[in-house]
């Protein structure tokens, strides 16, 4: 659960918050329970931020086929987290330290495909001076969730100059009220996926103040976890799924007014702050280093057990399944019908 941000408010919101889980539970349980899933129909988890980009394009793509992939929006990573958990949904976008929790747990799940890439950024207000992340030590940067790359990201950097002591205070908020918090005063800046960062810049409220690749370097943001039953029942679907999830971003890249506009359906986004985040700058974001390794999920471990997320350092052996991305030959996407090509 969040912390309260603002003292006196903290309550109203608590409050807030939990009438939003009991609908948002009512809803699960009405959706899942209501009308038989089709045997092949499989629901996606996503959140709407660039990284997961190919959620709605393979939702698109795939409508009325013989296998659909159905794209369902969640408000928060915790909550899709816990539709994952119970089997509600077999695929979920999630945060990269968040599928390793799960992995941790019990969860029986697979890593098979990075989302994209170099596309999460940090604003603060306009007023917070600085260019350092070590001038924002007095400061309260809220990240998507405490097991996230964003709060790992920040705690590295202080660790790596020697400031731990000086890191701002990190707090938890959904994203997509991200930019409202920042306005209300609630919050002084916060670090996620696009484009909630340019929803803020293009209102006027914040300033760029960092990209993560200026931290961290290839750094994954989300990727795609998938249900282990469903990989040993189905294995020639969770092809499908990554090879199109892999096209989609080739075809997001190089048709980007259509995927824009794809994306602001389904993301009920304005199709101007999506168009911002990619235009700020042109060709930031990376579709082409989506193949899960062992390795990078390692490191994000260790950084994990050094902010203190993971007691122990987690044997990774059984997490990652990168067959499927690497069956998928890059090339260039024509149309949207093309993504689901085999």
């Amino acid at each position: 659960m969040m912390r309260s941000l603002a003292g006196s408010h903290g309550a109203l919101r608590v409050a807030g918050l939990a009438i939003a889980w009991l609908l948002l539970i009512s809803c699960l349980h009405a959706y899942f329970n209501g009308e038989p899933k089709a045997p092949n129909r499989i629901v996606m988890g996503y959140m709407p931020v660039v990284t997961n980009l190919s959620a709605p394009i393979v939702a698109a793509a795939t409508k009325g086929k013989e296998v659909q992939f159905e794209a369902m929006k969640f408000a928060s990573f915790a909550e899709m987290g816990e539709a994952f958990r119970s089997g509600h949904i077999q695929v979920a976008f999630v945060i990269a330290p968040l599928a390793i929790t799960l992995y941790q747990q019990g969860v029986p799940l697979k890593i098979v495909y990075i989302g994209n890439r170099h596309e999460s950024t940090m604003v603060v207000r306009t007023d917070i001076p600085g260019q350092n992340l070590s001038d924002l030590s007095r400061y309260t940067i809220a990240v998507p969730l405490r097991f996230s790359g964003h709060y790992l990201a920040i705690k590295r950097y202080f660790r790596q100059i020697g400031r731990d002591h000086q890191a701002p205070r990190i707090v938890e908020l959904p994203p997509p009220d991200m930019p409202a918090a920042l306005a209300s005063g609630g919050i002084d800046g916060f670090f996620v996926g696009e484009p909630f960062a340019s929803k803020a810049l293009q209102a006027g409220i914040a300033r760029k103040f960092l990209y993560v690749e200026d931290i961290w370097p290839g750094f994954i943001c989300n990727l795609m976890i998938v249900r282990e039953d469903l990989i040993r029942e189905h294995p020639q679907w969770v092809q499908a799924l990554v090879s199109a999830a892999v096209k989609a971003g080739f075809w997001a890249r190089d048709h980007e007014p259509d995927a824009i506009r794809l994306a602001a359906e389904y993301w009920g986004q304005s199709p101007d702050v999506i168009r911002y985040a990619f235009d700020h700058p042109p060709g930031r974001f990376r579709f082409d280093q989506y193949q899960p390794r062992r390795e990078e999920l390692q490191e994000m471990a260790d950084e994990m057990v050094r902010s203190r997320l993971l007691e122990a350092t987690p044997d990774l052996g059984g997490l990652v399944d990168d067959r499927f991305a690497r069956a998928v030959t890059p090339q260039s996407v024509g149309t949207l019908d093309e993504v689901i090509k085999q």
